[in-house]
Order: structure tokens, then C-alpha cells, then sequence
């Protein structure tokens, strides 16, 4: 499964970043594998909007099967569901504890999102 997580860095041992839309970065980790590669949201971080809907069809374009993030608004949420996307709120720690988590049934993917557009 590939898992991409909001990071405030661009390793696994980066902290959660707690925003989806303006996330410094997005780290995708292959579960099978192990391996993990970090995408820049630079052109997201100071949007004045639209930061969440573009992140997430950057999102949708990297072939993640989930999210694991802090927070997540309504259109956003929307377009990650539309691809296919499972969505797992309230994610902490590092990047690679939140996977891990994650792994062992410690996330269930929202029904929806948790924070108004412009938070």
C-alpha cells in the first residue's frame, strides 16, 4: 500500500505536519517495501486559495491508496474521496509512527472532514 503522510519535512522521521492543503511536505512510504519519497507542497504553503484542492489532486496523481494527516477541509476531503482515496484524521508523532499506526488498525478513514475551508 502506498500512504502518503503531511510531514513537516522530508524525511520519516519528520514531524506530522498537521495541515493537509499547506503541508511543507508530503512523504509517500510503500508499505511493502519500506521505501519512501518526499514531495515539496511549496507552491501550496502561502496560496491565498485553494491550497487544499490543488494539494490533493497533486495528491491523487502520486498513486496513494491514503492519506494520514492532522487535519482535512471540505473540498479536499472531497477530492481525495472522488479518487479513491481513503482519508485517516489526527495523525501525530513522526511520519513513520503515524504509519505504523496506521498498520496496525490504529487509523480508520473519516467520513468526512474535520475543520472549515481557510482554517
Amino acid at each position: 500500500m502506498r500512504i502518503a503522510v503531511t510531514s513537516q519535512g522530508n524525511e520519516t522521521s519528520s514531524q506530522v505536519d498537521p495541515r493537509f492543503g499547506r503541508a511543507q511536505w508530503f512523504i509517500v512510504v510503500d508499505t511493502e517495501t519500506g521505501e519512501h519519497e518526499a514531495h515539496d507542497n511549496a507552491q501550496n504553503l502561502n496560496a491565498v486559495q485553494g491550497a487544499g484542492v490543488q494539494a490533493a489532486q497533486n495528491v491523487a496523481g502520486l498513486r496513494v491508496q491514503a492519506v494520514l494527516t492532522g487535519n482535512c477541509g471540505p473540498k479536499a476531503f472531497r477530492v481525495l474521496e472522488a479518487a479513491g482515496i481513503r482519508v485517516c484524521l489526527g495523525a501525530t508523532g513522526t511520519v513513520q509512527s503515524a504509519v505504523e499506526r496506521m498498520m496496525a488498525g490504529e487509523c480508520n478513514a473519516a467520513d468526512g472532514p474535520n475543520v472549515q475551508g481557510h482554517w
